[in-house]
């Protein structure tokens, strides 16, 4: 364990870093998998695109490969837990995502419904996802949950996945609709039928475009939201 501990916390700050502008608090945190994580490195993730659009600094603390469930106890502390990747402080928005690893790698995108269960309940009264939604409102700021980019339609390998994320989708719908600081932002239509420009290589994670469609989607919605910003 203490290997994989060592193995693990280089792949960690290279995939959790904290983007921040010293000169201005950051009001606006990013929490999630590699969704959101994606070309930070080279920044241009969505979290850089959301503080370009505001003109404000976003922390990112989203991991690559981080699930909603996650049982082990110190990778989970650092980040894999998508839960843990909030650990406290004030924010006016809170731009999250998640749930995709834990449907695709847990359950392979079929025979998903026990999964599913454990991530938000059918009545979105329950599960890991409104427990999550539930600690960030000490935050005393408005969650903002993104959608998964759609599969462009070709040769993806979570093609079949489709049904799952939008049974995932309708949940996350029900409960903004009980929440009023919870909002949804689905991304289902971003993607045109056949345009693999939005996708990496894989056909799963966003390219450059994809990230920075994602995050001027997001930040639209804050501004339209909060027109204070």
């Amino acid at each position: 364990m203490k290997k994989l501990f060592l193995l693990l916390i280089p792949l960690f700050f290279l995939s959790g870093c904290v983007e921040e502008n010293a000169s201005q608090e950051p009001r606006i945190l990013a929490i999630g998998d590699s969704m959101m994580a994606a070309h930070r490195l080279s920044k241009q993730a969505v979290s850089h695109r959301v503080g370009a659009e505001l003109g404000e600094p976003v922390v990112d603390r989203s991991v690559v490969g981080a699930r909603i469930i996650y049982a082990l106890p110190i990778t989970g502390a650092i980040g894999f837990r998508i839960g843990s990747q909030y650990q406290g402080g004030s924010y006016d928005w809170i731009i999250a995502n998640g749930g995709g690893n834990d449907l695709w790698l847990g359950c392979g995108c079929h025979d998903c419904k026990h999964r599913m269960n454990r991530l938000i309940s059918a009545d979105a009264t329950s599960g890991e996802i409104p427990k999550i939604y539930t600690r960030l409102q000490s935050s005393g700021g408005q969650v903002l949950w993104l959608g998964y980019l759609r599969t462009p339609g070709r040769d993806s390998p979570i093609e079949s996945c489709a049904s799952v994320g939008n049974e995932l989708e309708a949940r996350l719908q029900k409960l903004a609709a009980k929440s009023r600081r919870f909002h949804y932002l689905s991304m289902k239509d971003l993607v045109p039928h056949g345009d693999l420009s939005y996708h990496g290589l894989d056909r799963i994670h966003p390219s450059i475009k994809g990230s920075a469609a994602i995050g001027t989607r997001a930040a639209d919605y804050i501004k339209k939201v909060d027109p204070t910003r």
